[in-house]
């Protein structure tokens, strides 16, 4: 006879508690992710953008909306068209988790549904830029690219003196 060894069961959750949702930002989210992304833009993580260009681009935005309502997460996509014999392609911008989630799984769950949303948009490659490590960016199968190979109004906007890091994924 054989005998396994059970695995601990999860935590359970609490009865009725609700499960984090990823969506389209709402216009009037333009303050909350600004807020949200204010801790990032002070450690020199992202650029400082204005609350309008929040308001103004929230349909580019999908945020993980907390059970109370508030922001934990939001991430930025941009499609540009195709010019000459390129394909469609897409930024990932102002990518950033509230400190409470980071590490939490809150971040790859943004990056899967912003990756699920560019297919949809049937977008031939997505680029970022990052300042970071790009760990997680890498785990997703971004590698890294040269900025001229991505969409020229985004590439020309790259500031050199923050010396960031450009990825592409493609599929």
């Amino acid at each position: 006879m054989t005998t396994a060894t059970q695995r601990p069961a999860a935590p359970p959750r609490a009865l009725g508690a609700p499960t984090p949702v990823v969506r389209t930002a709402r216009p009037g989210e333009a303050g909350a992710l600004a807020a949200l992304s204010r801790p990032f833009v002070r450690s020199g993580a992202l650029r400082e953008r204005p609350a309008s260009l929040y308001a103004a681009h929230a349909a580019d935005f999908l945020v993980l909306g907390a059970p109370d309502g508030t922001l934990d997460g939001c991430v930025g996509l941009r499609a540009y068209p195709a010019h000459a014999d390129e394909g469609c392609a897409g930024v990932v911008y102002n990518f950033c988790v509230a400190a409470h989630r980071q590490g939490s799984g809150a971040g790859a769950g943004l990056l899967r549904a912003v990756l699920a949303t560019a297919r949809a948009q049937s977008l031939d490659a997505v680029f970022t830029a990052t300042t970071g490590g790009a760990g997680l960016f890498l785990r997703y199968g971004f590698t890294p690219t040269a900025a001229h190979r991505a969409p020229r109004p985004w590439a020309t906007s790259l500031d050199p003196r923050r010396n960031a890091r450009v990825l592409v994924r493609t599929w």
